[in-house]
């Protein structure tokens, strides 16, 4: 009789809920070590850099195309286009420098930077400067415009923290910590509201509230420098009859719905348009002239109607990246300039982008901010580029990356951009306590460790001498003591010696 040879038990199937919680958890691991690598940071800027750059390229594109179009000057409708490519092209070759240069080069500059922003910020109000939108704020070269208030966010923000470091240990001190960024800032800020320029005036206040909080300011200082701040907006809002229009237009949009609140209400049209999935690429109104200067202040509008709900959840998630990537870059380093740096550039961008979408939506009053990356060209898309090149050129500099690019080469990247291999951080030499990383800032000496007076310093010379002299005297007659004993005693011995 033969028997049937008994089949194998198949192995129980897992749940579903239980594989994907496993999926879940492989991801999970996947990705912390994919971010435990020592240039994560690095790529993480480049990638959100490109990504942002190219839909700013196909937005404007569907954005200018119509305002672009003049019979009357012959400019097609590729004129605007085409030079936002001339500016992302500039601003490629910026982005480069940034992470090419040194950054102790960039810091030795910062000085000089600051000098010469001033001094645009001063020329642009006279004669030379042209007057676009209502604000004198620009210088005109041919076909093309400079800001310079642009640069001089970042001026301020390279200078500032290399002030803050050199005052580190006697940064507790008001006047050491307030003087002299506050007063240059606030010397910005007269000349930025001179032309006039809210918007401008408002990112600069941004970077200098950045700068005094990754530098370890009181929490009570940002408390009156935000009480001055609302106290200075209201009464520039009131001595100006344009700036109280949009804010009563903020406060009651549906008041005026053809003059001040215009563009609010169209850009709130358009993403009420777009709904989920967005209209696609082209086919939305609000570049025909529903909606002026879409391709600069309101061009998230755009991306709410062609592109929907979806592409408005990818653009906040793309910016809320470059906030977790700068603020991982600064918390990985450890030279204190670049932590400032890195964190100040990141909440400017952060805040600018904020900003503009606040307007957008209705959140916030509008304040004429463009989008980073993502807006028509100009000053604001080159100088966005130079931070995310410094942003990257941060992140080169993390101590594991270091390490990294020394040891086993520049990389892919690297060799592609011809980057050199980043120094390794070192304090400079200072008194005892005061350079190392986990030093304490110096605190005033308490009263006994003060100068004294000149008496008490003789008195204090003389001391030392007289208690020498003691202890001199001291063991002078201890010794002759020990010797008249020693005496006795060797009398003594003689003396047994001789009786025996």
């Amino acid at each position: 009789m033969t028997t049937a040879e008994s089949k194998p038990e198949a192995p129980p199937k897992r749940p579903r809920r239980e594989r994907k919680e496993s999926g879940f958890v492989a991801f999970r691991t996947a990705l912390t070590a994919w971010l435990s690598r020592p240039l994560a940071s690095f790529h993480l800027v480049l990638a959100l850099t490109g990504v942002l750059t190219v839909i700013g390229i196909v937005m404007v594109l569907s954005a200018s195309s119509v305002a672009s179009y003049n019979p009357k000057t012959g400019s097609g409708v590729y004129s605007l286009f085409v030079k936002h490519l001339v500016f992302v092209a500039l601003g490629s070759v910026v982005f480069w420098l940034g992470l090419r240069v040194k950054l102790e080069r960039i810091r030795r500059m910062s000085a000089t930077a600051t000098v010469i922003c001033l001094g645009l910020l001063v020329l642009v109000l006279t004669p030379l400067g042209s007057t676009v939108n209502g604000s004198q704020g620009w210088f005109k070269i041919g076909e093309f415009t400079f800001q310079p208030v642009e640069a001089a966010k970042v001026a301020l923000a390279f200078w500032g923290a290399h002030i803050l470091v050199i005052k580190y240990n006697v940064i507790h001190q008001w006047r050491h910590l307030l003087v002299p960024v506050v007063p240059i800032a606030l010397l910005m800020f007269a000349l930025v509201m001179l032309q006039p320029d809210l918007g401008g005036t408002v990112t600069l206040a941004v970077v200098l509230l950045a700068l005094l909080w990754f530098a370890g300011a009181p929490k009570r200082l940002f408390g009156v420098i935000l009480a001055g701040g609302l106290a200075g907006v209201l009464v520039l809002a009131l001595i100006a009859p344009y700036r109280l229009a949009r804010v009563m237009s903020f406060l009651s949009p549906d008041a005026d719905t053809t003059a001040e609140g215009f563009q609010a209400n169209q850009a709130k049209l358009a993403l009420a348009d777009g709904g989920f999935l967005g209209k696609g690429l082209g086919q939305g109104t609000s570049n025909w002239g529903y909606l002026p200067n879409v391709q600069n202040d309101f061009i998230f509008a755009l991306i709410g109607e062609e592109l929907g709900l979806i592409g408005c959840v990818v653009v906040l998630v793309l910016f809320g990246g470059v906030a977790v990537v700068g603020l991982r870059i600064a918390t990985r380093n450890i030279d204190p300039w670049i932590r400032i740096v890195s964190g100040t550039l990141t909440v400017f961008l952060v805040a600018q982008a904020g900003i503009n979408i606040g307007y957008v939506v209705g959140l916030l009053p509008v304040t004429g901010v463009t989008l980073p990356l993502i807006s028509y060209g100009g000053t604001s898309l080159v100088i966005t580029m130079l931070i995310m090149g410094v942003l990257a050129n941060a992140a080169r500099h993390e101590p594991e990356a270091v390490a990294a690019l020394r040891t086993q080469g520049p990389g892919k990247f690297g060799r592609l951009l011809r980057l050199p291999a980043p120094d390794p951080y070192r304090p400079p030499a200072t008194r005892k306590g005061a350079g190392r990383p986990g030093a304490k800032a110096a605190r005033p000496a308490p009263r006994a460790a003060r100068p004294a007076p000149a008496q008490e310093r003789r008195r204090s010379v003389r001391e030392p001498v007289r208690r020498s002299a003691a202890r001199t005297s001291t063991a002078t007659s201890r010794g002759g003591a020990a010797r008249t004993t020693a005496s006795r005693g060797t009398r003594s011995t003689a003396n047994r010696r001789g009786h025996r």
